[in-house]
């Protein structure tokens, strides 16, 4: 098989050629899904953005429009653009544009900064940037234009608001958009469509190509998987341009289905809670931080929450305490959702035993998947061993866009994804362990130790740094940067964090605790052993809650 676009990895032809011949890929693409859903339910209602309510028909109708006006301004099939935007009408709708004239989004998150962004423009050879005006006090036009001045090759700022001088209005493209025709064809199926991004254990994101008929396979069965219909309500609650809330089975799915996207204004309890009564919502895909907080919330009372069929969470394992109280206190079946931007989507069914839903991170999505759980050594471990989990399969990526390190570090001569997770499979179930790669997951958002390390070390008081996780009780992990400092300097975490609000990455990743040592734990091998520093924070931590408790 043909190479989708330079710099990206096709699968081998034999495995095309039994992936298209097993009906695994169609050849269709994501804007032919909306197309086929609105000739069939034209007036159901496709998405819910406060008060805009847009049927199928209106969402193809401002689809095309923006396609045109996209492609009028000079974008073209194959190129690559930045795709930042808050959850919004706005983002489905130009998402689907992209679709139509086959140019390539790079799925960036509202919380990425001017640091992560001008690597993605880079990275990827971005002509252009879609961004929104003014999010929760943050001005990305402002952001677009320092990028825009590293970066020469940018050749567009589209801003969904108002646009400042030198960039383009969303608005603007749409209207023009309404007097012409679309100049150019549709994509293929096999073509790239989207690019997501890794949760990266060294350095910034890679990117993740991923084809028409790949992803939209791994978003139909997931939507099986879960049993939506065209009477599934889903509640968008995560950034949609992460692969969990795009397409696993996220708005992806809920579309060619023929249900209906609910965009919620935040994740609060007092926000969600109305909505579901509302708007009857079936399905709600949300993550770990956000479960305590509702659960304690006082509010099942005050709202009817029972057209809630199926709880959802995915980006990090949810506790079997948790997911218990989640399906007693919302009268709905719990699904956990294991997965990676890479491919595999792993699920527990709506009929699996209670023993199943509790425990285990789910099963493939399917049957095509092929996956493997290999030693240190690389040897297949018996069933309900740990070792490393691998994966290959119709939706499951060869390698990384551009980048042939990265892809071969990744993923073995033979295809398999290395996943860096450590898994038990019991009786086709997959339960997770943990974590071979050094990566924090704060409630479902990797935040790569390195990178982190990398702006940590340019203060001027800092000798050497090693960021770890620690626990957290509502995120599962955080930050802690443990840091030598240079002869006669202190440093408080204030002082830290205001340091790397400068370095202009996202919140997210700051370290939530520093910890000044002497020296780090070295290894024979003169490596710092980053598990030992780990257990240290985790029995400081612990120490200091009993001394809490004893005050």
């Amino acid at each position: 098989m043909k190479a989708m676009l330079e710099g990206t990895i096709a699968w081998p032809e034999e495995f095309a050629q039994a992936y298209r011949r097993q009906g695994y890929w169609q050849d269709i693409t994501l804007f032919d899904v909306l197309v086929r859903t609105a000739a069939r339910f034209p007036e159901k209602l496709a998405v819910v953005d406060g008060a805009r309510r847009t049927s199928y028909a209106e969402l193809r109708h401002e689809a095309e429009r923006l396609a045109a006006g996209l492609a009028a301004l000079g974008l073209r099939p194959r190129d690559r653009v930045v795709f930042q935007l808050n959850n919004s009408l706005e983002l489905i709708a130009t998402f689907f544009a992209l679709m139509r004239i086959g140019v390539i989004p790079v799925l960036a998150l509202p919380a990425h900064r001017r640091t992560e962004i001008a690597h993605f423009v880079r990275a990827s050879g971005a002509v252009a940037l879609l961004i929104a005006d003014v999010v929760r006090k943050f001005d990305y036009r402002e952001m677009a234009r320092q990028i825009v001045s590293e970066c020469p090759l940018l050749d567009h700022v589209i801003v969904s608001g108002e646009a400042d001088a030198g960039q383009v209005s969303l608005r603007d493209l749409s209207q023009r958009g309404g007097h012409c025709a679309i100049p150019c064809p549709q994509p293929k199926a096999e073509d790239v469509a989207l690019m997501l991004l890794s949760g990266g254990t060294t350095g910034l994101p890679k990117l993740i190509a991923r084809s028409h008929t790949d992803y939209l396979y791994g978003a139909t069965q997931a939507a099986k998987a879960v049993a939506l219909d065209a009477d599934t309500v889903f509640l968008a609650l995560l950034p949609i341009a992460h692969n969990y809330t795009l397409g696993a089975p996220g708005v992806l799915g809920t579309v060619a289905c023929g249900g209906t996207t609910v965009i919620a204004p935040g994740t609060a309890a007092d926000l969600v809670f109305p909505l579901i009564e509302q708007e009857r919502v079936t399905l709600v895909s949300a993550a770990v931080p956000l479960v305590p907080k509702w659960l304690n919330a006082e509010l099942f009372d005050r709202y009817d929450l029972s057209s809630l069929k199926v709880f959802m969470n995915g980006g990090a394992k949810l506790v079997p305490e948790l997911r218990q109280r989640i399906e007693e206190k919302f009268h709905c079946v719990y699904v956990e959702s294991f997965g990676t931007a890479e491919g595999l989507l792993n699920m527990t069914r709506l009929d699996d035993p209670t023993q199943v839903r509790m425990h285990s991170s789910g099963r493939p999505v399917s049957e095509a998947d092929e996956l493997k759980i290999v030693d240190l050594d690389g040897r297949e471990v018996p069933d309900g061993q740990p070792g490393e989990l691998l994966v290959r399969g119709p939706y499951t990526v060869r390698g990384y866009y551009n980048n042939p390190q990265a892809t071969a570090a990744a993923f073995s001569a033979d295809g398999f994804y290395r996943m860096g997770d450590v898994v038990r499979r019991i009786d086709g179930y997959l339960y997770l362990d943990g974590r071979i790669k050094d990566l924090i997951n704060r409630g479902g958002e990797k935040i790569s130790c390195e990178e982190v390390e990398n702006h940590i070390l340019a203060h001027a008081k800092i000798e050497s740094a090693c960021v770890v996780a620690m626990p957290d009780e509502i995120f599962g992990e955080k930050a802690c940067a443990f840091t030598v400092l240079r002869e006669g300097c202190s440093l408080t975490l204030a002082e830290l964090l205001s340091f790397l609000q400068t370095r202009e990455i996202a919140r997210f990743k700051m370290p939530e605790r520093l910890e000044v040592v002497e020296e780090f734990p070295i290894s024979p091998a003169g490596k710092i052993m980053r598990r030992d520093l780990r257990l240290a924070v985790a029995a400081k931590m612990a120490q200091e809650r009993l001394l809490l408790m004893r005050s």
